[in-house]
């Protein structure tokens, strides 16, 4: 069968290769693949800055969003022939450490975690492919256009858990949020955000492409003249932070009111040198009693949090989140950047949304 493979840590080795038919085991489903996500993720895989091939083996699977339909489950299962599934992307580590032990994989505390496409395990990039079925998350079948999307809700389904938990470690009535970015994270940080009841913000730096218009179709306010207006006109209790940009970090985590929470989820590139003050910054975070977190990857209690946040979402302001389908065979088109790109996706043969 197809699938889209790699050689970690090697520029330019990306390609559709031929790989072995892969066959389930005892309590697992085969899946034929509908659409894998591509994001920045993938594209620094792609370009040889990460990525852990499975052991004995030279080329990884990638592709860690997924989508696909059950051709075949194990008796016994909570699973049947049709249904649409996702994979969830991390496994614990085999010691396992105290927060793998208690079902919080994406808290790992020793490193020794597994991820699908991305670390040790073949990812989803392919006709066809298997899962366990404790790590299967089922969705309704009216999200077969969207549901491509769950993973990185899964990130934000996180995001707004820990928020919430912070949050409450006293008294806690969050009125605002603002979200800096306006990419798939930010726009579904948005989404949930405005489902849980508050007057959201987005900031980002396009004044034109879908997202403004997306932001709107939120009942929420976009934003594009730089962080001290968006800040002036949100006053925020919760900022997340989906952009990695440090100037942007930084700023957020200055901008909430007093008991403000700051989530990052924007992962920053080493390097780049930015001067603040950091007197400042310390006196604002402990006199407020601010409070900042970062926050990656997701377990089973956050898929299940996205596939019910998708469920209640309008579908076609998701479908619009989707800006481009890409067939596998033209997977280079799929790693490109372009500007009015959100969400960017690879379908599969007899099963293209």
């Amino acid at each position: 069968m197809r699938a889209l493979t790699v050689v970690p840590r090697q520029a330019h080795s990306l390609e559709v290769t031929d790989v072995d038919d892969v066959e389930p085991g005892p309590d697992e489903l085969l899946v034929d693949a509908v659409a894998v996500g591509v994001c920045g993720t993938d594209r620094e895989i792609a370009t040889g800055d990460y990525g852990w091939a499975p052991p004995g083996r030279d080329r990884l699977v990638i592709g860690h969003e997924s989508l696909g339909e059950v051709r075949y489950a194990p008796d016994g299962s909570d699973f049947a022939a049709g249904d649409l599934v996702v994979g969830v992307v991390r496994r614990p580590d085999p010691v396992p450490c105290g927060a793998c032990a208690h079902g919080q994989f994406d808290m790992c505390r020793n490193g020794r975690y597994t991820e699908r496409g991305i670390k040790q395990i073949d990812g989803y990039a392919s006709e066809r492919w298997t899962v366990e079925t404790q790590y299967a998350v089922r969705l309704d079948r009216g999200l077969r256009d969207v549901g491509v999307l769950m993973e990185p809700t899964t990130v934000v389904a996180k995001a707004w858990d820990q928020v919430q938990r912070v949050g409450e470690r006293a008294w806690f009535e969050p009125r605002t949020a603002l979200v800096t970015g306006a990419g798939p994270i930010g726009l579904l940080a948005a989404l949930l955000g405005v489902q849980r009841g508050l007057e959201v913000h987005v900031l980002d730096r396009v004044t034109d492409g879908p997202k403004p218009q997306l932001v709107a179709d939120l009942d929420a306010t976009y934003h594009h003249d730089g962080l001290e207006d968006a800040v002036a006109a949100a006053q925020p209790d919760i900022v997340i932070e989906a952009t990695g940009v440090g100037a942007l970090v930084f700023g957020a985590i200055a901008a909430t009111a007093s008991f403000g929470i700051t989530c990052l989820t924007g992962v920053s590139p080493a390097g780049r040198r930015l001067t603040i003050d950091a007197g400042q910054l310390n006196r604002e975070l402990v006199l407020e009693n601010d409070a900042v977190v970062g926050s990656v990857n997701a377990n089973l209690d956050h898929y299940r949090a996205a596939a019910d946040a998708l469920a209640r979402a309008d579908h076609d302001w998701l479908a619009r989140l989707v800006t481009r389908r890409v067939p596998l065979e033209r997977y280079a088109e799929a790693f490109e950047r372009r500007d009015d790109d959100v969400k960017v996706v690879l379908t599969f043969d007899g099963g293209a949304p």
